[in-house]
C-alpha cells in the first residue's frame, strides 16, 4: 500500500528459551557459548531470556551480550511474573514465533553442540526433541553420586506411567516444532520439578513422538533437584500432573 511505512519482522528459524532466576554469574558464559554456536548454523537463531524476579545484574548481563550477538542470533530479555522455572519456560515459548522453540537451562550443563543434532530431526519433522542422558551415546562427564543416582531412578520409576519409554525426563534441553509448542504448552500447568514430566506426558496424551539425543552432561553446583530432601513436594507434583491430564480435552 502506498505511503505504508511498515517494518516487516524478520523471519526466525529458531527460538530458544532460557529461563532465569538471579544468574549473572552463570548467564554471560551461557548465552556466549550459545550464540557462538548458533553462528555456526544455517538458521536465524532468537535467544530469549525469560527473567523470574531477578535482583541481580541479569538484565545488564543480557544486554552486553546482545550487543555482541553474531549476525545471525539476536538476544532478548522478557519478564515472567509467576514463580518457577515451568511458568518462566511455557511464557518464553508461548511468546515465540519461531517454526522451532525450545529450552535449555541457564548452566548450560548439556553443550552447546548438541543444537546441531536437535535441529537436523527437528528438520526432519520430529516434533519433540530432547536431550537424554540415558541413551546409546550419552553419558557423564563425571559419574554422579550413588545417592543421587539412585534418587534419580527412583524418580523414573514414579514418572515412568505418565511418559512412557522416554529414558531421560529431566534434562534441561527440549525442542519442539511450532506446532507441538503450541499444543503442548497451551495445556501445561506446572511450575516446579514435575514441569519437564508434565510436558513430556501431555505429547504423549497428544500422540506426539519423542526424539532422545544423546549429551555429554556436567552436573553443574547449585542444583534444587534434589529427589530424597523435596520427595513429598515431587510426589504431590507428579500427583498433580495425573490429576491434570485426568481433566485434559
Amino acid at each position: 500500500m502506498k505511503g505504508d511505512h511498515r517494518v516487516s519482522q524478520p523471519v526466525i528459524d529458531l527460538d530458544v528459551v532460557v529461563p532465569v532466576f538471579n544468574e549473572e554469574q552463570r548467564l554471560g558464559p551461557t548465552l556466549r557459548a550459545l550464540t557462538a554456536h548458533a553462528a555456526t548454523l544455517p538458521l536465524s537463531v532468537r535467544f530469549t531470556v525469560v527473567d523470574n524476579g531477578s535482583v541481580d545484574r541479569t538484565a545488564e548481563v543480557v544486554d552486553d551480550v546482545a550487543a555482541r550477538s553474531p549476525e545471525n542470533t539476536s538476544v532478548r530479555l522478557i519478564g515472567c511474573s509467576r514463580q518457577g522455572k515451568g511458568a518462566a519456560v511455557r511464557r518464553g515459548l508461548l511468546a515465540g514465533t519461531a517454526r522451532w522453540r525450545g529450552f535449555c537451562d541457564a548452566d548450560l550443563s548439556t553443550p552447546p553442540q548438541v543444537l546441531t543434532d536437535v535441529v537436523g530431526h527437528l528438520q526432519e519433522g520430529d516434533p519433540v526433541v530432547i536431550g537424554s542422558r540415558r541413551i546409546t551415546g550419552a553419558g557423564y562427564e563425571v559419574a554422579q553420586p550413588l545417592l543421587r543416582r539412585l534418587g534419580s531412578s527412583t524418580f523414573r520409576m514414579m514418572t515412568r506411567p505418565l511418559v512412557g519409554d522416554v529414558a531421560d525426563t529431566q534434562c534441561g534441553f527440549k525442542f519442539f516444532s511450532a506446532e507441538a509448542a503450541e499444543q503442548i504448552f497451551s495445556r501445561v500447568t506446572a511450575n516446579g520439578f514435575a514441569f519437564d514430566v508434565e510436558v513430556l506426558a501431555v505429547a504423549a496424551r497428544l500422540g506426539l513422538p519423542v526424539t532422545e539425543v544423546p549429551v555429554r552432561w556436567t552436573d553443574q553446583e547449585g542444583s534444587s533437584f534434589h529427589v530424597w530432601t523435596h520427595g513429598r513436594r515431587v510426589l504431590s507434583e507428579v500427583r498433580a500432573v495425573h490429576a491434570a491430564l485426568g481433566r485434559m480435552a
